[in-house]
């Protein structure tokens, strides 16, 4: 017998709750908290650098519907199999509530959002990108509990104590491989490497104040090393493109970009950034104190008092 039998995790009976006739996924619940709590600290780290409450509010309205559009179209395009096959089902393809979603895809056209709404808002682009990052992370990292409650997206076989089980019933079960095998669980995998990337972003910028889009950087990069070797491991289906899953050449060009962001913009804004919005942008109470206050010359002008005037009522008392 096992010994560590009590280690291994298993998948639970339920995707979904009832209330009355409405269903509700756990996939779109996490995914939901996700975004919720990714919003909260973007809020928490625009503020503290200055801006406006309900800033991030306000660019998530242009960022988050275009990124779920994103995740799911790029999800669709690089899974056509599951969607496009002789008597399908093609209302599936907008179920995003069963499952599927590309964060790559959603990092792009979430990216269009975010430059949409800063825009709007006055806010740097990059600013904004530093803000998020870590936020972003958080939000995978719940967001990844939705596959474990689908039953979905998990690893190749292990012995290792701590393996999910998966019912044979499962369509994506392997087939051929006895009833019992235990897979790796790749959602827990991320969920912990995007939790320990929550903290390292935060630490670094603690520590280096990475501004002007290298926090992002960072992110990109980070994320993407972690999302290699767990693409590596996972087995349901995907496109294929010289020999490597299509989620590890997004993965590679995301470290790419990411190390190219952090170069460059070290190049180019060496220093600290003074404001988070852009210049002529920046609300009255932005402004640095006492740059708008009066001198005594310009208040004795207003007063029509001169210079000597009031130098001669001082050396009068």
């Amino acid at each position: 017998m096992n010994s560590f039998i009590f280690l291994e995790i298993p998948s639970p009976d339920v995707s979904y709750i009832e209330l009355g006739p409405l269903r509700i996924h756990f996939y779109a619940l996490f995914i939901l908290a996700g975004i919720i709590l990714a919003l909260v600290l973007t809020e928490s780290r625009l503020r503290a650098r200055g801006a406006e409450s309900g800033i991030a509010l306000d660019i998530s309205l242009w960022a988050i519907p275009l990124g779920i559009l994103g995740g799911r179209f790029f999800h669709v395009v690089t899974h056509p199999n599951d969607y496009f096959f002789p008597g399908a089902d093609l209302l599936a393809v907008f179920r995003i509530w069963e499952g599927g979603l590309a964060i790559y895809g959603a990092l792009i056209f979430g990216a269009v959002g975010a430059a949409i709404g800063a825009r709007a808002s006055g806010i740097k682009f990059t600013s904004y990108l530093d803000a998020v990052a870590p936020g972003v992370l958080l939000a995978q990292a719940i967001g990844r509990w939705g596959n474990y409650f689908n039953n979905e997206l998990f690893g190749t076989p292990t012995d290792l104590p701590w393996g999910l089980q998966i019912d044979s019933n499962n369509p994506a079960y392997p087939a051929g491989l006895p009833e019992g095998v235990l897979f790796h669980p790749t959602f827990l995998y991320e969920s912990i490497w995007s939790l320990a990337g929550v903290a390292l972003l935060l630490a670094a910028d603690q520590r280096f104040k990475l501004r002007w889009g290298r926090m992002f950087g960072l992110y990109l990069v980070y994320y993407s090393v972690g999302r290699i070797w767990i693409e590596a491991i996972r087995i349901d289906p995907s496109e294929i493109f010289l020999g490597l899953r299509i989620n590890i050449w997004s993965a590679i060009t995301g470290i790419a970009l990411g190390l190219a962001v952090f170069v460059i913009q070290n190049r180019r804004h060496p220093g600290l950034e003074d404001s988070v919005y852009k210049p002529g942008k920046a609300p009255t109470s932005e402004a640095p104190i006492g740059k708008d206050e009066p001198t005594p010359t310009e208040l004795a002008t207003e007063s029509g008092t001169s210079d000597d005037e009031n130098n001669k009522l001082v050396s009068d008392k």
